[in-house]
């Protein structure tokens, strides 16, 4: 018998804030998903599903909410930038979240090999073609091949958890952090 069944419930049945507040409890990267229009203006949302897909072909995916006309814009466009955001860049990452027509207000930008905004101060940026689009639920999977691909700094990744950000920083890399020093210690 499966737990839901031991326990009186369906997957009907899931209340949308429990979802949540349990699904906050897995730790996501967060990452702007950029494109450009035909007029090449930017447009950007952030999304904390961002993932690898395929090694051969080279495939990444994320999903989408259904009303977004950003992703409207990149299903027009046919392609994508997903920037890893780095863990300075809480700031950038609302302001990504909020408003469309101010996201990328005083953001500055370089266009991708495919011209889609690459932002300044990512930790790694991923440039895509627009493989295949299933709608599921109240989202858009997006299938992406990657084109281009690059590591922009050694920054640690902007992390989102329990209704909070936060940045990553590995057990070993504060323990080495700690110890960088260490010989001075009572001198």
């Amino acid at each position: 018998m499966s737990d839901g069944a031991a326990h009186g419930r369906t997957a009907d049945a899931i209340d949308g804030r429990r979802f949540r507040d349990v699904l906050g409890n897995f730790p996501t990267s967060v990452v702007a998903i950029t494109t450009t229009d035909d007029e090449r203006h930017p447009h950007g949302m952030v999304v904390g599903t961002f993932t690898s897909v395929s090694l051969e072909p080279p495939l990444v995916s994320f999903l989408g909410d259904r009303s977004s006309t950003t992703l409207r814009t990149i299903r027009t466009a046919g392609r994508f930038c997903a920037n890893a955001l780095a863990g300075n860049q809480e700031r950038l990452s609302r302001q990504m979240a909020g408003v469309s027509s101010k996201r990328f207000e005083g953001t500055t930008w370089n266009p991708s090999p495919l011209g889609n905004p690459v932002l300044d101060g990512i930790v790694a940026w991923v440039d895509c073609t627009v493989e295949q689009s299933v709608e599921i639920g109240d989202h858009w999977l997006v299938v992406g091949r990657v084109r281009d691909m690059r590591v922009e700094s050694p920054k640690t990744p902007l992390l989102f958890f329990r209704g909070g950000y936060g940045d990553y920083m590995s057990s070993a890399g504060q323990l080495l952090d700690s110890l960088v020093g260490w010989h001075e210690i009572g001198r």
